[in-house]
């Protein structure tokens, strides 16, 4: 995530002329990044994201001496990339000597500044080396989650040895046991986990910078949802993932999720994560929702499209197109109020036309039984296998919701003690209802 970066400092130089990178990402904004930095504040050596989204690899010295972007802009903030940096200034044509893939293809180029032959970098010499931020400052910062991160020092593979072509979907996919030689400087790590320890078997351990590295079930082989930062009624201020919705001023701010569905039966949790008079809106968005304007209140129940278990000032009520739902006022859902730290569990089954929620592990709301089909909310106008349904959430008032997705972490707060979950997919605090289970797209295939 933004906050945190990782390092190691080698005992001795590699192969400075030949080395590659392989990394699957999950960016979360669109700024420049850094995967792996090195070198000083008049020497500095950067594969990243720019500012524009292209995959690059630079190296700066008073001026830019070299550049080597892709053409493509790599925007979205929903998809796994996989990126491969294949370094080798021994080669006598120039265009050979850094090659870029996206997704196993070979990248077409915007910038062309290629390094002279046999040019010596700082990657694999005996210094500093930062993953998630620039090198001599701590500016830069990586803004989302990387996985099985390969560093390779001697050998300029492509894009082949670290992923394949499924023979069903067509799609790129991951290898998650390349068959590669890391040479004396080369690591591997976040194969299934977020620790520092090289699983290279170097044993080039890494060292925390600062921040805090977080465990994610999130997966190039099982992308899950998370909200969706460029979507065009998207406002509200997104952290941890994409997972944590705030705004600190008195306005309606709303994050709408990058997966959606027509059917199906999903669930997720929402923690209520800071003081004063909270003010959050948890619910859904129809498809249509995602592109109708929004009337000024900017919330995401603002129109018909909507829908939300709306905690006014610590009370829950349900509400659509700016007012409580009929027969759900704040008295006829037993006035529940949800603390700081309280947590509303949403069943959204699509199946039946249905949303439910509970407070924590009480009962669930409106003589709701997600499990049976019954009570809760029966959306209006519902449509089934016809109209697509996103989760959405608004806040307002220096209101922070924390959201698990079944990530099992609220935030950098991991779940105390997971509850059972039949489908297998995801950690969560709470039992999950019986035929639900995460949205995610191994959730969407069940």
């Amino acid at each position: 995530m933004a906050s945190t970066s990782i390092h190691r400092t080698p005992s001795s130089a590699g192969n400075r002329r030949k080395f590659t990178m392989s990394v699957w990402c999950k960016k979360h904004s669109s700024e420049q990044m850094n995967f792996i930095g090195t070198g000083g504040s008049g020497d500095q050596n950067h594969i990243q994201f720019d500012g524009s989204d292209r995959f690059q690899m630079r190296h700066y010295a008073g001026g830019q001496t070299i550049l080597v972007n892709t053409k493509a802009l790599l925007k979205d903030p929903n998809a796994w990339y996989h990126l491969v940096c294949s370094v080798d200034t021994t080669q006598s044509t120039a265009s050979n000597r850094i090659k870029l893939y996206v997704n196993g293809e070979l990248a077409e180029l915007n910038d062309t500044t290629y390094p002279s032959q046999n040019y010596d970098w700082n990657f694999n010499d005996a210094e500093i080396h930062y993953i998630g931020r620039r090198a001599h400052s701590n500016a830069y910062l990586f803004d989302g989650i990387m996985s099985h991160f390969h560093w390779i020092d001697g050998t300029a593979y492509d894009a082949s040895p670290f992923g394949s072509i499924d023979s069903t979907t067509g799609q790129w996919k991951i290898n998650i046991s390349p068959s590669v030689t890391y040479g004396t400087n080369g690591f591997f790590l976040f194969k299934d986990n977020a620790s520092l320890t090289d699983q290279s078997g170097n044993n080039n351990n890494f060292t925390l910078s600062a921040g805090t590295l977080t465990k994610t079930e999130d997966a190039p082989s099982n992308n899950w949802v998370t909200f969706n930062s460029i979507s065009n009624n998207a406002n509200a201020t997104l952290s941890n993932a994409n997972t944590v919705v705030s705004y600190h001023t008195t306005a309606w701010k709303r994050a709408i999720a990058s997966l959606g569905n027509n059917s199906g039966k999903w669930y997720w949790e929402v923690k209520r994560a800071s003081s004063g008079t909270p003010y959050i809106k948890t619910g859904m968005i129809e498809e249509l929702g995602q592109t109708a304007t929004m009337p000024s209140h900017e919330h995401h129940a603002d129109n018909q499209y909507g829908w939300a278990w709306y905690v006014n000032g610590g009370t829950l009520e349900l509400r659509t197109n700016q007012a409580v739902i009929s027969g759900f006022s704040q008295s006829d859902l037993g006035n529940t109020t949800i603390a700081n730290g309280d947590i509303i569990c949403v069943a959204l089954d699509l199946d039946n036309g249905r949303l439910h929620a509970r407070k924590n592990n009480g009962s669930w709301l409106k003589s709701g039984n997600p499990t049976a089909g019954s009570g809760g909310y029966s959306i209006a106008n519902f449509s089934a296998n016809t109209k697509f349904y996103f989760p959405a959430c608004s806040v307002y008032n220096a209101t922070t919701a924390q959201h698990n997705f079944g990530n099992g972490f609220f935030g950098t707060t991991a779940v105390s003690s997971a509850g059972t979950n039949a489908s297998g997919l995801g950690i969560f605090e709470f039992d999950v209802p019986a035929g639900f289970t995460a949205l995610t797209t191994k959730g969407l295939n069940l």
